[in-house]
């Protein structure tokens, strides 16, 4: 038996337990109703229900059930809850009274005996409303007609009464013959009752749900392929995570059961039409059960009174209900049989002109390979056409799990090539590696070293993504060079420029530029002119980043964006993909946020569109580290995590450990913080490329300094300063700059710090990117305010507040507050220092973050503090206040306090918003200071 898990949280519903909270309102004001809360079978009445009756403070509860089979049993639904009432010592009295009068029913059935039942019944549990009274019913769908005839009258006495009634039933078991459709219909008629429908999860609420059920992000294919299953019910997105490869046991159960109670010649229609898929065509099913189509008719008509199918609105196609119900038919067909009518749906498919990708699924079932290996191919040339990446993955396989035993060499280096391009595009780079390498052997194997060559531009790509260092990557390209050495035609040439592009490439991204520039321009010089077209796209894309790393920032950005306009032109998918994930990510390291915030999200867009799903993953990375430098952590976290459930490239994973890190740091983790970046550190290592190793350190360097090791601080950073001195590099240095002058005033003095300055200083300065000019500012300020030149200082670091400011560079800026804060202690302007340092907690409060220790020496005591308000002016807060200002002092955010209570963030925000009236607070900080006071 499966074992389901449960979600911890109620997802997206917010809007039925708002509503549900107004009529719990106006119930207890005395004007109740009778609610009925709809929708599928799994779809999460149970659980919405639960979650009504958790806000029902103030409400004498009663809960009662109908049960299959009760529909036959007069007033058994009125029996368990005249049972509920007495065990409620409020209202035990008229259980009791309920009882009683429940038994003269078995004295006589005449209609006038019913018909006052009904009325002293309703009469009776009316009484029981003397207060706030809420009455849940579940599986409506199986009461009897008694019992619906009483609840029906307690809705139209409800408006006057505290009396909430809420009822549950499945919308997908409202058979004609069932009591409750009628009733209902009546009723809703009538306006004597209300009716919500819960609506299946989104995509999106499916993701949550699911990460909420596994305690961290999934990856994308993973809840993609759970909302497919489960069509996003609650209960089946459960099931599934438990049991990802099947159909869950209970689940299973559930259908077959439902599924006994057909006709036999309706049983039979569906499992036939199981074999076609979740949707099928009304003509291809006629004619594989070799009925004619009367009989089809009677058949589908039946399964869809009873929600087994549904007709589409072309009325020629059929979809089952749920994915699950034809999962569950289909499996349970016999294997022989299973082949047969796959035999049989493949010939007619064929017949009918069905595409190749069905037509070859159908043949493969059926045991046929050699036809299915035929269609596969042929389907997967047109997903390869139509950048449909992971069906052409999936038709590929299918190609070589039915490729003949007789496929010559040349066609199996072929389906290798096309499949490792495809694998790489979907970012499942170990098998796309695999199959390069199997590829290159054959190519060579048949005496054809120019296509062994041609390929190892991209065997190399996928190297790098797996963690291959600089060394090897270069020898492998360069080893490549031999085996075109005595060919000059076109061809070679071609393949030529595409290694010492790939070499270029290879350079740029270790930051040796002049050597990344020397192999790009001689690829430019051998390139074959109109042929090259698709390596010239890469190439622009790789200077631009050089030439934006080397400071020549408006020259690096046209080329970079010039190589994303032609590339689309031409239609070249994966250089159009490589060319937003240079720009982007080359803008997210350089301060260039705004650019970043531009493409980055464009070109996570595009890569999806057309499934270039490593260049996705590395863009969502390096989003979550422009939403992390920007100030926006929980959306940084997200972005990061997701980026690593999804992402299978080594370098994806280090961007995203670099900004869980940082988070972490911030938040006040150094442990979690250390962690991440050890990580990081760690897999940038092994591929000894600069951008993968030196985040890490320095934030290492930055935690070491936050926990006042100042040894390792400055052991850090000079690790920093050496791998980026060795290739000339800014881009990476600048934040170390600010963090070694700190880390050397509090070990040793100005003397040290200046020293640090002049070294790291004449790197920034020498490159002169734009976006790391700042940090000189801010590190030759705090080392005036170390020495007491205040009138320095003030000048320096407000250049330094003006920079990090237009760069919205958070971590630096935030602490560039403090710093002034100080500064203005110093020199005696107690209102600047308030100002500033009221506004530092504001910054660092709204990312859910106190100021860090260590900003504070020397002269922290005199900062001022925020002033502590008088309690006794202040009216009370409700219970739900307390805690939600409890979690604003301990720096929760908006976004985290709704994940802490289970609540929306709108609401978090409106309380919030509520506590600052209540206290005549405008700030975060002030409804700290309350709370500490309060104690």
């Amino acid at each position: 038996m499966d074992s389901a898990l449960s979600s911890p949280v109620l997802v997206g519903r917010d809007d039925l337990v708002a509503l549900a909270e107004r009529r719990l309102a106006a119930a207890a004001d005395g004007r109740g109703e009778l609610l009925f809360l709809a929708g599928e079978a799994g779809i999460g009445k149970t659980r919405l229900l639960a979650e009504i009756l958790r806000r029902a403070t103030g409400f004498t509860v009663i809960t009662a059930g109908a049960s299959p089979g009760d529909s036959e049993v007069a007033g058994g639904m009125l029996a368990d809850l005249g049972v509920e009432l007495r065990r409620c010592a409020a209202v035990a009295e008229v259980g009791a009274r309920v009882a009683s009068r429940l038994r003269e029913l078995a004295d006589g059935d005449a209609d006038r005996q019913r018909r006052l039942l009904v009325a002293d019944l309703t009469e009776m549990i009316s009484r029981a409303a003397s207060g706030p009274l809420l009455v849940a019913l579940e599986d409506l769908h199986w009461a009897d007609e008694l019992t619906l005839d009483v609840l029906g009258r307690l809705g139209r006495r409800a408006s006057s009464l505290p009396l909430l009634l809420v009822g549950t039933y499945r919308s997908d078991e409202l058979y004609p013959r069932v009591p409750m459709r009628a009733w209902r219909t009546r009723l809703l008629t009538q306006r004597y009752a209300e009716e919500v429908r819960l609506s299946r999860l989104s995509r999106a609420d499916t993701a949550v749900m699911a990460s909420a059920i596994a305690g961290d992000a999934l990856p994308g294919g993973v809840t993609g392929a759970v909302f497919e299953r489960s069509d996003g019910i609650p209960l089946h997105v459960e099931e599934f995570l438990a049991v990802r490869d099947r159909v869950p046991d209970t689940l299973a159960d559930a259908v077959l059961a439902r599924a006994s109670q057909l006709s036999p010649s309706a049983r039979e229609l569906a499992g036939v039409a199981s074999v076609l898929g979740r949707s099928f065509d009304l003509d291809l099913l006629t004619a594989i059960t070799g009925e004619g189509p009367a009989a089809v008719d009677s058949g589908l008509r039946e399964l869809s009174e009873r929600f087994f199918v549904q007709i589409n609105p072309d009325n020629s196609s059929f979809d089952f209900r749920h994915a699950l119900i034809r999962d569950a038919l289909y499996a349970d067909l016999l294997p022989h049989r299973r082949r047969e009518l796959h035999a049989a749906a493949a010939a007619a498919a064929v017949e009918a002109g069905f595409p190749a990708a069905f037509v070859s699924g159908q043949f493969e079932r059926a045991a046929l390979p050699v036809p299915a290996h035929r269609y596969a191919m042929t389907a997967a040339a047109e997903a390869i056409a139509m950048s449909a990446h992971r069906e052409a993955v999936e038709l590929l396989r299918r190609g070589q799990r039915t490729q003949p035993s007789d496929l010559s060499d040349l066609s199996a280096a072929e389906l290798l090539t096309s499949l490792a391009g495809e694998l790489a595009a979907v970012d499942d780079n170990e098998a796309a590696a695999s199959c390069y390498e199997e590829a290159y052997r054959l190519r060579l194997r048949l005496g054809d070293p120019l296509a062994a060559a041609a390929l190892v531009p991209a065997w190399v790509a996928v190297r790098h993504l797996l963690g291959a260092s600089l060394d090897e990557r270069a020898a492998a390209l360069r080893g490549a060079l031999p085996l075109i050495a005595f060919r000059t035609d076109d061809q070679a040439q071609e393949v030529r420029a595409d290694i010492h592009a790939a070499l270029a490439a290879a350079y740029m991204l270790d930051r040796r530029l002049a050597e990344a520039i020397e192999d790009g321009e001689l690829a430019r010089s051998i390139a074959v002119e109109d042929c090259d077209r698709a390596m010239r796209c890469n190439l622009d894309a790789t200077l631009g980043s050089v030439f934006l790393f080397a400071g020549r920032h408006d020259e690096g950005v046209a080329l970079l964006e010039g190589s994303i306009e032609r590339a689309k032109a031409w239609r070249f998918e994966g250089q159009t993909a490589r060319g937003y994930r240079m720009l982007g990510s080359s803008a997210s390291v350089l301060v260039e946020y705004d650019l970043a915030m531009r493409w980055l999200p464009e070109g996570i867009a595009y890569a999806e569109r057309v499934e270039q799903f490593n260049d996705r993953h590395y863009l969502t990375a390096h989003l979550g580290h422009v939403l992390w430098a920007t100030g926006d952590w929980p959306a940084a976290e997200a972005a990061a995590r997701q980026a690593l459930a999804d992402g299978g490239g080594i370098t994806t994973r280090i961007t995203a450990l670099h900004v869980l890190g940082y988070v972490a740091m911030g938040r006040g983790a150094p442990a979690s913080a250390v962690e991440h970046l050890d990580e990081a550190a760690s897999l940038g290592a092994g591929m000894r490329e600069l951008q993968r190793m030196s985040p890490a350190w320095w934030g290492l360097a930055e935690v070491a300094l936050l926990g006042g090791d100042l040894d390792t601080a400055i052991a850090r950073c000079e690790e920093g300063y050496a791998a980026s001195a060795r290739v000339r590099d800014a881009a990476y240095l600048f934040p170390y700059v600010v963090t070694g002058v700190r880390a050397h005033l509090a070990r040793t003095g100005g003397t040290a710090a200046r020293e640090w300055l002049g070294r790291a200083g004449d790197l920034l300065e020498e490159r002169g990117i734009p976006g790391t000019l700042g940090a000189l500012s801010h590190a030759r300020g705090l080392i005036h305010l170390h020495e007491g030149q205040t009138g320095k200082a003030r000048a320096e670091l407000a250049a330094a507040d003006s920079f990090w400011r237009s760069r919205r560079r958070f971590w630096e800026g935030a602490a560039v507050l403090v710093d002034q804060a100080r500064c203005a202690a110093r020199s005696r302007r107690p209102a600047e220092a308030a100002a500033f340092c009221g506004s530092a907690r504001d910054a660092y409060a709204g990312v859910g973050a106190r100021i860090p220790e260590h900003l504070g020496p020397p002269g922290v005591d005199a900062l001022p503090s925020v002033p502590k308000p008088d309690l006794s002016s202040f009216p009370s807060l409700s219970s739900r206040e307390v805690e939600v200002a409890r979690l604003v002092a301990a720096g929760m955010t908006n976004r985290q306090i709704a994940a802490e209570l289970t609540i929306a963030p709108k609401t978090a925000a409106a309380h919030v918003e509520h506590i600052r009236t209540k206290l005549g607070v405008s700030r975060r900080a002030q409804i700290a200071a309350w709370m500490a006071a309060r104690g």
